[in-house]
Order: structure tokens, then sequence, then C-alpha cells
């Protein structure tokens, strides 16, 4: 059975421990791999670090739960570390954009270059050719074995939005087994097969890292430096920030502005941001600015075979809970990809958009700028 060799993923959790059954079941000779990808205390993770008190750190407790699993499922079980990768690929740029002012997604380039990149070289060295993960996701293949990426079963646990960045390579040697069940359906599965992990609550927070406060969190990297807090309709200052890195476009709490005289009719939401002024702008009830109506897209990952010129008509993910909008979408490169809107609020520089065909996930990219509704870039 050497061509059906699988290397799952195996993280501690009930997804991934139920794939490994399903493949099993499907006659695949599979074993777990649990990836290790974040050292606290190497890494400075102190402030908003809620788990540095308990006896053992969150993730040997999830290596505990990998081995139980496979162990209770008669599979080997390895272990990899991949701290130097995820620092070098993942968080270093995740800081960096948030240094310009930016918010990334750690979790979309965590899949893209630790859990189908450096995981599948690692499975090669093993022997491994096909690797698979507890990701609610659906891959199908067209006649000539292209991968064709699909929304999951189960739409509120839909995780293709963190897939735009997999490449067509590596999906194409990547398995979902459970990608047609619902998350309660995987409970049931695996609490009818004994499995220890059946009602083990699942993992939130930055991918690999854990919960975190987020913004005591970014202090252990990015210090704090207060600043104002604009008006951006008329340009008042009208309170203090504690770092215009914190915030986030259309965030409204915690920006402790309420009750100002003359402000009462609504909350006030972050518009933008100047990074290099530290100012931080916001804006109450529905401002024009809270809107764009184009964005300029970069690192255009693309699941489809050949290019379509021109525009094209298509939904979008701005964010990953966020629900599908029209767009036109025009490809250019690699580097360059363009979307155009009727006007939506609060899509933010550094997020990745996701593109889809109805259910088909067709790739991404980052939105690099912004644009108003006369195609001016946003500044602010």
């Amino acid at each position: 059975m050497t061509d059906k060799k699988v290397l799952v993923g195996l993280s501690g959790g009930v997804d991934s421990a139920v794939a490994c059954y399903l493949l099993k079941k499907q006659g695949y000779d599979v074993s777990g791999c649990f990836m290790r990808n974040w050292d606290s205390i190497a890494n400075n993770d102190i402030l908003g670090n809620p788990s540095l008190n308990l006896s053992k750190c969150s993730q040997e407790i999830d290596f505990d739960d990998a081995e139980k699993t496979a162990e209770e499922l008669g599979i080997p079980c390895y272990r990899i570390d991949f701290i130097k990768e995820y620092w070098d690929d993942v968080f270093t740029y995740f800081l960096n954009e948030y240094k310009e002012g930016r918010t990334p997604n750690p979790d979309v380039f965590c899949n893209r270059y630790i859990k189908f990149s450096a995981f599948k070289k690692h499975a090669e060295t093993l022997g491994f050719k096909t690797i698979a993960m507890g990701h609610y996701a659906i891959k199908k293949e067209d006649e000539d074995g292209f991968p064709l990426l699909y929304k999951a079963k189960d739409k509120n646990k839909d995780q293709t939005y963190f897939l735009v960045e997999t490449t067509v390579d590596e999906l194409t040697s990547a398995l979902f087994p459970i990608g047609g069940y619902t998350k309660p359906e995987i409970r049931l599965m695996a609490e009818n097969l004994n499995l220890s992990v059946a009602k083990k609550k699942d993992s939130t927070g930055v991918c690999f890292i854990g919960e975190r406060n987020f913004k005591e969190f970014l202090e252990n990297y990015l210090p704090s430096h207060e600043g104002d807090i604009v008006d951006i309709e008329n340009g008042k200052i009208i309170g203090r920030h504690d770092g215009t890195l914190y915030y986030t476009n259309g965030q409204h709490r915690g920006l402790n502005i309420g009750g100002i005289k003359g402000y009462e009719s609504s909350p006030f939401f972050v518009v933008g941001k100047d990074v290099k002024k530290n100012i931080l702008y916001v804006a109450q009830s529905d401002s024009k600015y809270m809107y764009s109506y184009s964005c300029r897209i970069n690192r255009v990952n693309m699941l489809w075979k050949k290019p379509v010129k021109g525009r094209i008509k298509l939904n979008a993910k701005f964010r990953y809970r966020s629900v599908d909008l029209p767009i036109e979408f025009e490809y250019v490169s690699e580097d360059e990809a363009y979307a155009y809107y009727p006007g939506y609020k609060f899509v933010t520089k550094g997020q990745v958009l996701a593109l889809y065909d109805g259910e088909r996930c067709l790739g991404g990219g980052t939105i690099l700028d912004t644009y108003d509704e006369v195609g001016r870039k946003i500044t602010y």
C-alpha cells in the first residue's frame, strides 16, 4: 500500500483525530505527526500569555493528546518542530505588517508555509507522498487531476479562506477527510469511537500560538506609543490611544471615547491610521470614510489552470467570518490584481481577500491598497 501512505497533521484535537480514523476506514496506511511551532519562552511570549503558570505548556498538553489519539487508533505518531520556520516565514511577516499599519492574518500564512510546505517536505523525508489535515474543506479533481477546492459541508466551520495561499502543487498531494461532515457529526463520531479528545474544546487564538490577550501579546514585540484619536470628519482630537498598531479598521470596542458632548448619537469606529504621525482616525454612524470601492491585491495565488483576462464576476470574503460579497475581479500578475465593488465597509489593508465562484474557492491574495469611489488611493 505504498501509494496509500498518508501522514496526517495530528494536532491533539478532535478534527485531526477523526481525519485519521476516516482515512484508515478508506484503506489508507495512516501515520500522525504533531507539529510544534511556537516556544513561548524562547520567543519572549510573556505579556498576555495565560498559560505561563500552567504546570505544562498548552502545546505539550496537545502533544500528549495527539500521542493518546494515535495509541487509541493504532497508528504511529511522529513529532517535528518548526519553531524557526514559523518565526521566519509567518511571525516575522505578521510583525512587519503591523509595523506598516496593516492587519495581517497569520493563519493563512501558517497554512501556506508550515502546514502545507514545511510539513509536506518533512513528510517526503519520511517516505510519504500524501499529507492530510483536519481542515473543513473539500478537494475534488478535474479530468486532468487538477485540484479543485470547495467549501466544506459545515459552512460555519469552513476553512477554505485560510487555504487561499496554498499552491496547486501542495493541494494536489493533500487530503481533507472531514470536509464532507459537520462539526456535530465529527464530535459524535469521536464519541462513538471512545476517543479521549471527543469533547476537547476547539483551539482558538493565533495559529499555533493559542489564546492571548492580543494587545498585551503584541506589546512583547511592538512597544506601545500613546497618541491622538482624531475625528476624521472634522480633525478634532477626541481622545488618546495606546498605539495605532493595536487597532484595526472597523474596531469600535476598547476606544474609550464614549460619552463625549456632541457625540452621543452613535459609537465610534476606527476608519484609518497614520503610523508615522501616530494618529488613529475614527468616525461615527455611516461615514463615507468607512467605505472603499476597489482594492489592489498582491501575493496573488490563483487556483485555476489559466488566468482569465479582463474583469470577471466573482464573490469575495474580505475576512474569515464575513459573508461572500459580489465583486469584479481583474488579474494582472502574481504581484497585482484588483477587486471592484459597489462600496463596502472596512475593507482592511493587510487582510486576505479570498475569491469564490459559488462553492469553489479560486485562491486570493493580500489587500495592499484601497481606493475611493473615484479611484483615488485611500491614504488614511
